[in-house]
């Protein structure tokens, strides 16, 4: 199994970005949700990114954690999106739904 990895950049301008890397799935999402959660106790964080790029695998609970925060504040997805996670997106119809924003991803390594 390839290592999982959630990285915290820091805050710039009220928006909080997290790298995400590897495979996120019921026995790796942890730290994530930690960290989403931890974004939105805090305040002065209005947006949280989560640069998906270098995510290898994400299940359902990967996309429940995503709905359940796009409901709670303001989310977007760094892009582009990893095939998977695209086709994981587009098979459930929350691409519709979700923000993607490929620009953000160059922004989130600065």
């Amino acid at each position: 199994m390839e290592s999982t990895t959630v990285t915290v950049l820091p805050d710039r301008d009220g928006q909080r970005v997290v790298r995400c890397a590897g495979e996120f799935d019921f026995s790796t999402l942890a730290p994530l949700q930690a960290v989403c959660d931890t974004a939105l106790a805090e305040s002065g964080v209005e947006r949280l990114v989560l640069d998906v790029r270098e995510i290898t695998f994400a299940d359902s609970t990967f996309l429940n954690l995503l709905l359940t925060f796009h409901g709670a504040c303001d989310l977007r997805l760094a892009g582009p999106l990893p095939r998977q996670l695209a086709r994981l997106l587009a098979v459930t119809g929350t691409d519709q739904l979700l923000a993607v924003d490929d620009a953000t991803a160059g922004k989130a390594a600065e």
